[in-house]
């Protein structure tokens, strides 16, 4: 079972719940609508209307009309919201919490003084106890019925080559050998496309600016608008995403000590939308399947590891294998390569680097994990770090951990593409029947 299925502790407990919290997801962001006087003052003036103006479910806003806390916890509300609505109703939390246990204020408040509720006669209950323990040891192996990574992608994510394809260039002298080097890639997707796709990518400015800097952000929304990065959004469709997905790979690798920031409503800018239109052509008006973004921070420093982004990946594959329904997932790892886009060295390229850097990503990728920062900086440029991302893709296939095998589908590497040089794979991931999910 998977594990954001099981780690319910109590009823009405949503804060180890990732169901519960994408449910709750309007539920609460209505409740810091009332952040402000000017809403607070609409809503008390037509409590109706106002909830009616949200995407609620209308059990979600029933509860809310009947000043019912715990069917708002039901339906998704967390406490620290919630208590907000409350504030804004001019409830104590004394009085929120009385409600909650069928107790008067008075009645409530005189427990906390006596020293408060006693944990003996309100213990969780043995079996949800248990099964919350069950999952709490993520055990690796994989249920009978689960999730599969069928192969990763990995392409540079230039956004000239989106402004080539918006502005119908494509055919140009300069252009031409770029997009046919991707004519292989839309043919093979087009036979293996996905139900989700993890992509790993970097804002560059659009989503997330100096005031927030995330190292690895998990996109765990349903939908996605594409980013107006100064030229306008680029004419292509949003994403969307795959909240249940987003949310057990959540759960997991925040288990496995990977620190993420989980975010349900941002802009994706071309790191994200110039792969897709590259593998999917870009006369489509809906991507083909759901994408969950994930934003990996290498612009402002420090940025992780690749040996970091490498482990990551080998995480990312426990997680997806450990969910309990037939989900075919691709992880793309896009960026790079070898660019400088400041400074005196503002233009470099270097094929060799790149090259070697492609043969070591298929058959050495555990030691190219552990390229330092400064061969990035120094051999690919000073935006060529962009390149660890690939690594969060190479990391999930089977072949790291002698589970399986990958097949090299496509190949191709391309200098200039604007101020870039254009590099592209496409492994396969075979897993071996009958091996582990996982090996410890």
């Amino acid at each position: 079972m998977a594990l954001d299925k099981t780690y319910k502790l109590v009823p009405g407990t949503t804060i180890f719940d990732s169901e519960q919290s994408a449910k709750g997801y309007h539920l609460n962001q209505f409740c810091m609508s009332l952040m402000t006087a000017e809403n607070r003052a609409s809503y008390l003036a037509d409590e109706r209307a106002y909830l009616d103006a949200w995407p609620l479910r209308e059990e979600q806003k029933q509860a809310l009309l009947d000043r019912d806390l715990n069917a708002a916890m039901r339906e998704g509300g967390n406490i620290y919201f919630l208590a907000k609505w409350g504030a804004t109703l001019g409830l104590s939390f004394q009085q929120m919490a009385g409600s909650m246990t069928g107790m008067a204020e008075q009645e409530y408040r005189d427990m906390m003084v006596g020293g408060g509720r006693p944990v003996e006669g309100n213990r969780i209950d043995r079996a949800v106890l248990e099964a919350a323990r069950a999952a709490a040891s993520h055990d690796p192996a994989a249920p009978a019925e689960h999730a599969v990574i069928t192969g990763a992608v990995f392409t540079s994510h230039v956004p000239a080559i989106g402004a080539a394809l918006d502005h119908g260039r494509t055919a140009e002298p300069y252009w031409q050998p770029v997009f046919e080097g991707y004519e292989y890639s839309r043919a093979w997707e087009r036979e293996n496309t996905p139900d989700v796709i993890f992509l790993v990518y970097n804002d560059h400015a659009s989503a997330f600016d100096q005031s927030v800097i995330p190292t690895f952000v998990l996109g765990t929304g349903a939908s996605y608008p594409v980013a107006d990065e100064g030229y306008g959004p680029r004419p292509v469709p949003g994403i969307e995403g795959d909240p249940d997905l987003a949310a057990h790979i959540a759960h997991s690798l925040i288990r496995d000590d990977f620190d993420l920031t989980l975010v349900n409503e941002m802009a994706v800018d071309h790191g994200l939308t110039v792969p897709l239109s590259l593998m999917f052509g870009d006369d489509v008006e809906k991507w083909p399947c759901k994408v969950i973004p994930f934003h990996v921070n290498v612009v402002q420093y420090p940025v992780p590891s690749g040996a970091r982004c490498f482990r990551l990946g080998q995480a990312l594959r426990k997680a997806v294998e450990s969910y309990d329904r037939p989900v075919r997932v691709q992880v793309w790892g896009t960026g790079g390569m070898s660019h400088q886009l400041q400074g005196p060295r503002a233009g470099l390229i270097n094929r060799e680097w790149d090259n070697a850097f492609l043969d070591r990503l298929v058959e050495d990728p555990a030691g190219l994990a552990g390229i330092p920062h400064l061969e990035y900086v120094e051999e690919a440029g000073s935006e060529g770090i962009e390149l660890v991302m690939w690594l969060i893709a190479r990391g999930a296939m089977s072949d790291v951990d002698g589970s399986g095998e990958v097949e090299v589908k496509h190949r191709f590497y391309h200098v200039p593409a604007s101020n870039t040089a254009v590099g592209h794979l496409i492994l396969e991931n075979h897993p071996r029947v009958g091996e582990p999910a996982v090996k410890e």
